[in-house]
């Protein structure tokens, strides 16, 4: 593509978030069959354009998640080409109109797929500033540039009237030099978000609150088998419908039927309500899962056939912890999550004329679009995904499976279609947050150091197929292992004589990413095993940590953290609540480094937690009273946005750790309303203390995860900090801590609380 002023600003077709909706369908409706091809990752031109007026549009293949992302790249945007940030526009994760880079996970947007828009902009800036100099009749070093305005002298050109007829459809420069940390005006600075003015006003931005012309409403009708996997029948088990049963409904337009894929379309969306509740259908019996019960997990994941994968193996480390004067050893169990959406998923598509257009909440867009072409049976450049804003989902929810729905009635009635599904629905069927049971083995010699340390991961999860490839047959129901227990596998602490292993198991039931991934889990073990290890050698939990920790950030973040929550030295659980005294108070300690991607990945921001709670020994519960929270995330680019991303995985996992699980019976997911699953309310909010660390000399860091890392490990110490009781099994509820209280002994000066305390 030649990029000049009066092209660009035609491939700026509605940009801001809201806009970017009908018109650009209307926009894309001049494209021929099969025009929807995405643009190359190493051009320039993919990333940056420039209209005659001298306003920018940058493109992402990543999305705004409500994470405020938007305005963090729009501000990297502005400074490499330092025009104003009111003039920037950035575009996230349509299809046709923005590279794939791939899923929007792993925190990855500003730390890895910002990296080539910053190198475009700033190839873009030099480029136009050699222009400025010849045209000028200067060295280009003498040209200064200000608010999108070169001048030289009495001389000025704006960046608009120099991008005019030039052509920059040119190879990316990944080498090119970025502007340095003090030339930056609007990185560092906590610019206000794009993204909520619109909001707050009520315009189009959210995918639920869209509407086209002609637009008709879909309900699915789903298999009895909410949120199961690879051995439940999916895509043969339709046995009948009656399509005659809701014929006396009003509004019915169709009902769709291939394979076990079952939908209703009406005119109205009460009436594809009623029609998806009044249909008529025989499903085939199926009563296959496992004990999948917060008593029966545990073992279920002990049998659950599992694949070894070696990530540290260092000799001797059987010796070396048979050898020690304790052992420390401990199985943790992690629940099932659901990402807890407040909308249920929804998307908009019509198919007409060999063009497919899906408006979607998807974090996933690029991958989206293969999978309907897919589903479809058409070329993969047919496929258009314009992505809209949905309902938070911190991982992979029900956006793809709603997408495709629409696609696919869409494709078989010629219909414009709009797809949201039920509450029940959304609870059954999106992709869990996976189960993991992780076993930890240690030993402390007499002096109370660390002599091996051995450590294995399964997490039981695939990648969730889009459901209706499912249902309609056109991808086999197959278990498919996804390697992704491995994240922050390997402890930041340098022990002597590791053996680090991830056992790669198939999902048991639907289950694909969520915040934190594997990572949330395994740093519970990590955690909680260091911890105890500290307490056995009767030595303080910071103080021990940091024999073992040689990263000079994290030892200094730590460090930061004892000042701000004003830590006192000494072992834990060394006062005891007195006998007769209810509520036991504790302060718990965990450290975390998040580490993602395919490992052994990338490290993310660092984070500390340090929380105080009270346990009331009379009922069990668990109430936070205050947290503390430092976090180093390199270079914030919006440090608003950090603050907001941190305060956010606080009070989520917060929720996770305490309440947080899904009930299964022996056909699927029973957690099907919010009864079933609740969630933190605002009166169960603690107090927030964070503490953000500002490096602008430093490279940023993946922000949207970390600050959850560390959260269940300093529950866990807390409590036992309160109770001198372990608690190895997620989530801390009233009735498994009073549990614990009751049937585990107290712990000794002396001696660890036993492993099988919280069991």
């Amino acid at each position: 593509m030649v990029v000049v002023a009066s092209a660009s600003a035609s491939r700026i077709w509605a940009q801001v978030a809201p806009a970017d909706t009908p018109a650009s369908g209307a926009a894309a409706s001049t494209a021929q069959v099969g025009s929807y091809p995405v643009p190359p990752d190493n051009r320039v031109d993919t990333f940056v354009a420039i209209g005659a007026d001298g306003r920018v549009t940058g493109y992402c293949g990543h999305v705004d998640l409500g994470t405020g992302v938007r305005t963090a790249l729009g501000q990297m945007v502005a400074d490499e080409l330092d025009v104003p940030f009111e003039h920037v526009t950035m575009v996230l994760g349509h299809t046709f109109k923005t590279p794939d880079q791939g899923p929007t996970i792993a925190s990855a947007t500003i730390q890895v797929t910002a990296k080539p828009l910053r190198q475009a902009a700033a190839q873009v800036r030099m480029l136009l500033l050699s222009i400025a100099a010849e045209r000028l009749g200067v060295a280009r070093e003498t040209l200064v540039v200000r608010e999108g305005v070169v001048t030289a002298g009495g001389q000025r050109l704006t960046l608009g009237e120099l991008v005019q007829g030039q052509d920059l459809q040119l190879p990316l420069d990944t080498h090119i030099e970025l502007r340095r940390a003090d030339e930056l005006r609007y990185s560092g600075t906590p610019v206000a978000r794009v993204d909520i003015p619109n909001k707050v006003l009520g315009a189009l931005t959210y995918i639920h609150d869209l509407r086209l012309p002609g637009m008709l409403h879909a309900r699915v009708v789903r298999p009895p088998y909410g949120g199961a996997d690879a051995s439940a029948p999916l895509g043969r088990s339709l046995v009948s419908v009656d399509k005659d049963s809701i014929k006396h409904l009003p509004g019915i337009v169709q009902v769709v039927v291939q394979g076990d894929f079952v939908a209703v379309l009406a005119e109205r969306e009460e009436q594809a309500i009623a029609g998806m509740r009044q249909l008529k259908v025989q499903w085939k019996d199926w009563s296959g899962l496992p004990d999948l019960t917060l008593a029966g997990l545990h073992q279920t994941l002990l049998k659950h056939p599992k694949t070894d994968r070696q990530l540290v193996q260092e000799e001797g480390s059987a010796d070396a912890i048979q050898n020690a004067k304790t052992v420390i050893e401990a199985d943790y169990v992690w629940p099932y999550h659901m990402h807890g959406s407040i909308g249920p998923s929804c998307a908009v598509a019509r198919v007409a004329d060999g063009k497919v257009e899906v408006w979607s909440g998807s974090q996933n867009p690029h991958d989206l679009r293969k999978d309907i072409a897919k589903l479809l049976g058409v070329g993969d450049d047919a496929v258009n995904i314009l992505r809209m804003e949905a309902s938070g989902c911190y991982g992979r929810n029900g956006a793809d499976d709603a997408s495709a729905d629409a696609a696919l009635i869409a494709q078989l009635t010629g219909k414009t279609v709009r797809v949201q599904f039920m509450r029940e629905q959304e609870h059954a069927w999106e992709p869990k947050g996976t189960a993991q049971l992780i076993r930890v083995r240690g030993g402390v010699d007499a002096e109370g150091h660390v002599t091996g340390y051995e450590f294995s991961t399964c997490y039981p999860s695939n990648n969730a197929t889009t459901l209706a490839l499912l249902l309609t047959g056109k991808v086999e129901n197959s278990a498919v292992v996804q390697q992704m227990g491995d994240r922050t596998a390997v402890p930041q602490y340098e022990y002597p004589k590791r053996h680090i292993m991830s056992q790669d198991a198939a999902p048991i039931v639907r289950a694909s990413w969520m915040r934190g991934v594997s990572a949330l889990p395994n740093v519970f073990a990590h955690e909680c095993w260091i911890d105890e290890a500290a307490y056995a050698a009767g030595a303080d939990p910071i103080e021990y940590r940091l024999r073992y920790l040689k990263d000079p950030r994290a030892v200094a973040l730590i460090e930061a953290m004892k000042t701000q929550c004003q830590w006192q030295a000494g072992r834990a659980f060394r006062q005891p609540t007195p006998a007769g005294e209810p509520l036991a108070k504790g302060r718990g300690f965990a450290y975390a480094r998040y580490f993602h991607s395919k490992f052994p990945g990338y490290g993310a921001a660092w984070c500390v937690w340090v929380i105080d709670v009270t346990v009331d020994r009379l009922t069990g519960k668990v109430t936070p009273v205050k947290v503390f929270v430092a976090q180093d995330a390199g270079a914030m680019v919006n440090p608003a946005g950090v603050r907001h991303q941190a305060h956010g995985n606080i009070v989520q996992s917060t929720s996770r750790v305490l309440k947080e699980f899904v009930t299964f019976d022996k056909q699927g997911v029973t957690s099907l309303e919010w009864g079933g699953y609740p969630i933190l309310r605002f009166s169960e909010l603690p107090v927030i203390d964070l503490q953000l660390l500002d490096r602008p000399g430093e490279d940023p860091m993946g922000a949207g995860e970390s600050a959850s890392v560390p959260s269940a490990a300093a529950f866990a110490n807390a409590i036992f900090d309160a109770t001198g009781v372990r608690m190895r099994e997620v989530p801390f509820t009233h009735s498994r801590v009073l549990a614990a209280l009751k049937n585990a002994p107290q712990a000794s000066a002396g001696a660890s609380a036993p492993a099988s305390a919280s069991q």
